[in-house]
């Protein structure tokens, strides 16, 4: 088996056992939710290419072995008079240790080999029914890893969310009928520009952290060298590194022990309910974690009761993700308020029942450990490849919504630089050249809407499809399905083929061929993409019409997030067309975007219906099976260029041609209408649906009665 590289060696996770520091954000979240598993596992978001995986399998090098019956392949805890297994043959059997297991769940895997199955070697050659455990069985009581979780099948994600709740996982299926323990910690990684994490399934992650590359052309150097030495070398680097990997297990393993002892006190937790309260966080989940956390980095750090920076490193990493109050929330917490949340004082020490005194609080910590807020601050210096760095774009809307002042001269007056003169107004454009920006209003929830007909798309939550997964419809010959094989319909096919024939059973074992065997056909949901293509030329600003056009795209999409759509949207104004939003299911990168798009100028219909017809041609190579609808939002007047008119008939006679379900909403009014919307949509061959107002609902519902 090839080395792993070492998880002390991940720069950020360098755990130096003389000093007890050294671990980042994304370090320090791992190694808690390992000292409490009930914490619920680490969500780690970030760029590709920042060591995510690399950390988070090196994990399980580092945590203290556990003790099991030698032949039980439930791993039941011996220790634990409650635990039960369906191995009841292993209370025979000696009690043996062993490392913890990290788990690997794909993207693509199916529902039977997560929950188990029946064995069917041992049911068609001796006719005996036996079960074969599954992804959560082997997970139990260590690491279930999911990498582009976020990407991950939705029948997948509940059968995660049962899991995660219950701690069991109870089969029903094939004639079998068992329950055993799940008890796992789950690390998911993912990369936001691949599309968001369902909201139910992101709330069971106790603690989230943003990892980026590091800035630092020093920390950059000092991770390539790392690298390359244990490629060069990977037995001489682990050993390197063995006495750190030894001394973390240690300290992990001590922190668990000390986990019982540590004291919650009540002005802690009356400290961490107001800090929930304050954030307007969902539930009380919250809570129960940042508390849970809190006594983990107390007993981490060695100490018997919670302190305030215990409290503040808990609410850091378990918050972010539990304030956002919808998809294009950017997360972040706000860690001023945060500070002035968490006062000055040091929270009084509780008593403690067995009347010792802690005295001075730096005697009990490890030799050279420091305070929590002190490590934090060092581990965000120390950051690695997958080290937290603020995204400048976030860090603008933070301070905006903070208050602070975006005016540049004032800018320039706090950081001592000599204001720039001011720069002279702009010559007055013609009206119809004028730009503008405007932002889209509060989103709503839109009605469900679903493509006719079955597909065969990519897995979603939209229309109905055939696919991996589902539910069973039915069942073809040979491969011909998606889904796994039907026992039930193989060995109907074999019975059917030896009825008035030989025997089916021949000394006891069922005689198959291959031609007897069936694939399940499943049926379930797909995404769709929809394509906006929108006229933001200067009539449309001069009626405030993108502000509701933008809505209702942020609507739509927010609702597109939800059940794995894609969504794309093009722009035309001036002389040419953008693709202001490629296809995407990433809320945060499309709510940026739309926010951006301006509006002002002249109207190049054919650019705008040339780019839709490109765009479609080039998905539709990507993906065949993803269907599309093109909205197209305009009044249909076309003033660019020469011959606009007849280029804009001979554009859309050629979009046209691609045969893609389309919709012409027309944003003509006024009492002197001259129907050229109307008069597009019969070149496009599409629907066309006057509109006296463009509206937010009012598009939505356009949308709802083209597709459903």
């Amino acid at each position: 088996m090839p080395l792993k590289y070492p998880f002390s060696a991940v720069v950020g996770c360098a755990y130096d056992p003389t000093t007890a520091s050294g671990l980042d954000d994304m370090g320090l979240a791992l190694v808690l939710t390992s000292i409490s598993p009930d914490i619920g596992g680490v969500l780690v978001r970030g760029e590709k290419g920042t060591a995510k995986s690399t950390t988070v399998r090196g994990l399980a090098d580092v945590l203290p072995w556990i003790d099991v019956h030698e032949h039980d392949r439930f791993s039941a805890d011996p220790h634990d008079p409650a635990a039960t297994s369906p191995d009841a043959a292993y209370g025979t059997s000696g009690v043996v240790s062993r490392p913890v297991r990290l788990v690997e769940l794909p993207v693509g895997a199916t529902e039977d080999r997560v929950l188990g199955s029946l064995n069917l070697e041992k049911a068609l050659t001796a006719g005996a029914v036996e079960f074969e455990p599954g992804l959560l069985a082997r997970a139990h009581r260590g690491v279930l890893y999911v990498d582009e979780v976020n990407l991950l099948h939705d029948h997948l994600v509940d059968l995660l969310l049962d899991a995660a709740a219950t701690g069991q996982v109870t089969v029903e299926r094939d004639g079998v009928s068992l329950g055993h323990g799940a008890r796992f910690v789950l690390i998911g990684t993912m990369n936001p520009e691949e599309g968001e994490l369902r909201p139910q399934l992101l709330d069971r992650f106790g603690l989230t952290v943003e990892v980026a590359a590091p800035r630092d052309p020093a920390l950059r150097v000092e991770v390539v060298r790392r690298r390359l030495a244990f490629d060069h070398d990977p037995a001489g680097f682990v050993a390197a590194y063995a006495a750190s990997q030894e001394a973390l297990t240690q300290r992990i393993a001590d922190a668990r022990t000390r986990l019982a002892e540590v004291a919650l006190g009540e002005a802690a937790m009356l400290k961490i309910a107001e800090i929930c309260a304050a954030f307007e966080v969902d539930g009380l989940r919250a809570d129960i974690v940042t508390a849970r956390t809190a006594v983990a980095h107390a007993a981490w750090a060695g100490r018997r009761f919670v302190t305030r920076g215990d409290i503040r490193a808990a609410a850091l990493l378990a918050l972010p993700h539990r304030r956002r109050r919808n998809p294009f929330d950017a997360p972040g917490l706000d860690e001023d308020l945060l500070d002035r949340l968490l006062g000055d004082d040091e929270l009084p020490e509780p008593p403690d029942p067995e009347g010792h005194t802690d005295g001075d609080e730096s005697q009990n910590e490890p030799q050279g450990e420091q305070s929590p807020s002190a490590t934090d601050t060092a581990g965000e210096a120390e950051g690695e490849s997958q080290r937290t760095e603020r995204d400048p774009a976030t860090a603008d809307a933070h301070d905006t919504d903070g208050g602070e002042s975006t005016d540049p001269a004032a800018s320039d007056a706090e950081s001592g630089e000599t204001p720039t003169a001011p720069r002279p107004p702009a010559p007055p454009q013609p009206a119809g050249d004028r730009t503008t920006t405007v932002k889209a209003e509060a989103a709503f929830r839109p009605r469900l809407f679903t493509v006719d007909g079955i597909g065969e798309g990519t897995p979603g939550r939209r229309s109905r499809a055939l696919g991996a997964s589902g539910r069973r419809v039915g069942a073809v010959p040979g491969r011909g399905g998606s889904g796994s094989l039907h026992l039930v319909e193989t060995l109907r096919a074999a019975a059917e083929r030896h009825a008035g024939g030989r025997p089916a059973v021949d000394r006891g074992r069922f005689a198959f061929q291959v031609s007897d065997l069936r694939t399940a056909v499943r049926e379930g949901r797909e995404a769709n993409l929809l394509l906006f293509c929108v006229d933001a030329s200067g009539s449309m600003a001069a009626r405030r019409r993108m502000t509701q056009v933008k809505t209702a795209i942020l609507s739509l999409l927010t609702d597109a997030y939800r059940r794995r759509d894609k969504v794309a949207m093009i722009s035309f104004r001036g002389t040419d067309a953008d693709l202001s939003l490629p296809p995407t299911g990433s809320v945060e990168v499309a709510a940026a975007l739309l926010d951006d798009l301006p509006a002002g100028g002249r109207t190049p219909l054919a650019e705008g219906l040339l780019t839709s017809a490109a765009l479609l041609r080039r998905e539709r190579l990507r993906d065949a099976r993803l269907r599309p609808l093109l909205v197209m939002v305009t009044d249909g007047r076309a003033t660019a260029g020469v011959d606009a008119v007849e280029r804009s008939r001979m554009a859309a006679e050629h979009l046209a041609a691609l045969r893609v379900p389309s919709v012409v909403v027309d944003c003509e009014d006024g009492p002197l209408r001259l129907g050229l919307a109307r008069t597009l949509a019969a070149h496009l061959r599409a629907e066309h649906l006057p509109m006296a107002q463009v509206s937010a609902t009012g598009l939505v519902d356009v949308v709802n009665g083209r597709v459903a």
